[in-house]
């Protein structure tokens, strides 16, 4: 009779014990929600980024053993690039254990997130998109447009023309045509050009294409029959195709076409080959499977059989802009365990503190296996884009090849206009900003 309560006193022990091996090991997985988009007229376009922000992630639980034996997890939620699904999505999973970092994929998803992740407490990472404004981290605490905002990429893209046209003054009396997006997205950089319009006196046309734009041909009649000197095209997904197929259409020349960097990587001129030749788009970062980083991912992830998307999309420019942007998510926690605790899984306040406190110099990229890839890139409290730079490239009818050498974004322009952008915000969602003392913590 003692026996057999012994060995259940020991199964029971047993058991618990399993239970809190469990409970601990569940406690050392640091979760990444990937909202994405694989269906709908954006899938071309969202499904190689998808793909290497999870290709990334199997990378470094394959490789390294996640961070700092830390497991890496996550769950896809499909938005379909509709704003009412992301926040669906973002409801479901903000709330699961070790939560690191929500990356919306979609600027109208960051517009209806801002103020929630206030309240909950998570970070938003928006590489090269969403609130231009965000950049001043003293005023939006949460949200990172790491690497540039359309207000930056808008003035490199000036930059570059009027140089070509042998300075900025040369613009006078040009005709400049944005033919955009009509969303948040294709609207945000038009305070910008607005700006630069009314210091160089070049005229500024606007015309906006109706989501997801695979009718265009209003637009390009209006084109055709304003003549413009330049087209900005700050498209999206199949948007971009159609749009140069109309310009091919309509007679109108490539050459004096720039793309925004969404509208510059392969989905968007594959389809047109030849008849894109000549077209240009910004470049926040390389495409090619030189990199370290890159061949690692085909070694340990896709030679293993577990790679997330074919294996001739590897390195594609928006592939690579995915890895970047999970790169970013997972250094940021990695620098937080420096301060909260290696070894430990991060909270979502300290994963924001370790996203304001990235220090990425050439040396630490190429130690990633980043070298060559993207420039360095250096946060703080005050600046939460930490790179304002990116490259010109064009389309050959084969392959892209840059065209230029890194532009900054000028910031004599821009910091006045964050400043005075956030402070409307604030002023309209009567919020303040933080306290010197925050930025501290």
């Amino acid at each position: 009779m003692r026996s057999g309560k012994l060995m259940l006193a020991l199964a029971t022990l047993a058991v618990s014990a399993s239970v809190v091996t469990n409970v601990a090991a569940q406690t050392k997985e640091q979760f990444f929600p990937l909202l994405s988009y694989r269906t709908g007229p954006y899938a071309p376009n969202g499904v190689p980024w998808a793909n290497g922000k999870q290709d990334y992630l199997k990378l470094i639980n394959a490789r390294d053993g996640g961070v700092n034996s830390v497991k890496l997890t996550y769950e896809e939620c499909e938005t379909g690039y509709a704003t009412d699904r992301g926040v669906e999505c973002y409801e479901r999973l903000k709330s699961r254990p070790g939560v690191a970092v929500f990356d919306p994929q979609a600027t109208g998803i960051t517009f209806a997130l801002t103020e929630k992740v206030t309240t909950d407490k998570i970070p938003l990472i928006t590489l090269g998109y969403g609130l231009s404004v965000s950049q001043d981290g003293q005023a939006f605490k949460w949200n990172f447009p790491l690497m540039g905002s359309y207000w930056t990429g808008a003035d490199i893209l000036i930059q570059h023309i009027g140089k070509k046209e042998g300075g900025l003054d040369k613009l006078k009396g040009k005709k400049i045509t944005l033919v955009y997006h009509d969303s948040p997205f294709g609207k945000e950089p038009i305070p910008l050009l607005q700006e630069r319009a009314k210091m160089h006196g070049f005229d500024l046309q606007m015309i906006p294409v109706t989501a997801p734009g695979v009718d265009q041909k209003s637009a390009w009649l209006q084109v055709r029959q304003s003549r413009p000197d330049f087209v900005l095209l700050w498209g999206w997904g199949v948007m971009n195709s159609t749009a140069l197929k109309e310009a091919q259409a309509t007679g109108y020349p490539r050459e004096k076409m720039y793309g925004v960097w969404w509208a510059g990587a392969e989905p968007d001129v594959k389809d047109v080959g030849e008849g894109a030749k000549g077209y240009n788009a910004l470049a926040l970062n390389t495409s090619g499977t030189e990199p370290k980083v890159i061949q690692d991912i085909l070694k340990y992830v896709h030679a293993k059989g577990n790679g997330t998307g074919p294996k001739d999309e590897v390195g594609q420019v928006l592939y690579t802009r995915g890895v970047i942007i999970q790169m970013l998510s997972i250094e940021a926690v990695r620098r937080a365990q420096e301060r909260f605790g290696k070894g430990k899984v991060m909270t979502g306040e300290q994963v924001r503190w370790g996203m304001e406190n990235l220090a990425l110099d050439q040396k630490r990229l190429d130690a990633l296996g980043f070298s060559g890839i993207m420039r360095p890139l250096s946060t703080s409290c005050a600046d939460h884009m930490g790179s304002s730079w990116a490259r010109i490239q064009t389309w050959d009818g084969k392959k892209w090849a840059f065209s230029s050498d890194f532009i900054q974004a000028d910031e004599q322009i821009l910091k006045p206009m964050v400043k005075s952008g956030a402070d409307k915000y604030l002023a309209d969602k009567k919020m303040t900003r933080r306290p010197p003392a925050d930025c501290q913590s």
